[in-house]
């Protein structure tokens, strides 16, 4: 089986640098969540807009996030279902409970949920990743039964980490779609 990717960047949409966006250009079973705000965004409008793309999804979709939409996913998952969602690939979450690690204007997508999630995720943390402390990731992957890798010294596994294709990132995803299937 090949699932189809949902791909959902954080805050300020992901670059042409970001390896979402090489995914994208990879991965011809993928698409994009597009928000109307990339640069201010509100949980409310992120929530109407993933719930909206999620219910036009007919086959089994892995939802790939990275940074704020780890906590969007967390909260869809609070309030909606979908038989199609078979897992997750959640990736340097951002911590919009901790001031010291996210601006005052995300704060409402604070708290993030913490129950445990009805399909299989798998979290991705790193040791210096300025958003979000390695202890606190283990913490919220433990609370909503992920898995957990910490891949090291990446940063928040963005641009500024230069992982174009992100070979190791895609190799988690295979282990997170042999889990599932």
């Amino acid at each position: 089986m090949t699932p189809h990717l949902l791909i959902i960047p954080g805050l300020g949409d992901s670059d042409e640098k970001h390896w979402q966006s090489y995914w994208l250009q990879k991965f011809n079973n993928s698409t994009k969540v597009i928000q109307d705000n990339w640069d201010e965004p509100q949980l409310s409008e992120w929530l109407a807009r993933l719930n909206e793309t999620i219910k036009k999804i007919n086959e089994p979709t892995i939802l790939v996030a990275h940074s704020l939409a780890v906590s969007l996913i967390m909260h869809w998952a609070a309030q909606n279902s979908s038989p199609n969602i078979i897992g997750a690939m959640l990736v340097a979450p951002a911590d919009v409970d901790s001031p010291a690690h996210t601006p005052d204007f995300l704060r409402h997508f604070s708290p993030i949920p913490t129950q445990t999630v009805s399909f299989p995720t798998l979290v991705i943390g790193t040791e210096n990743d300025t958003y979000m402390s390695l202890e606190r990731t283990k913490e919220l992957a433990a609370h909503w039964g992920s898995d957990f890798i910490n891949i090291g010294q990446l940063g928040h596994i963005n641009s500024d980490s230069n992982l174009e294709y992100w070979e190791e990132g895609q190799n988690y995803l295979q282990q997170l779609i042999k889990k599932i299937t």
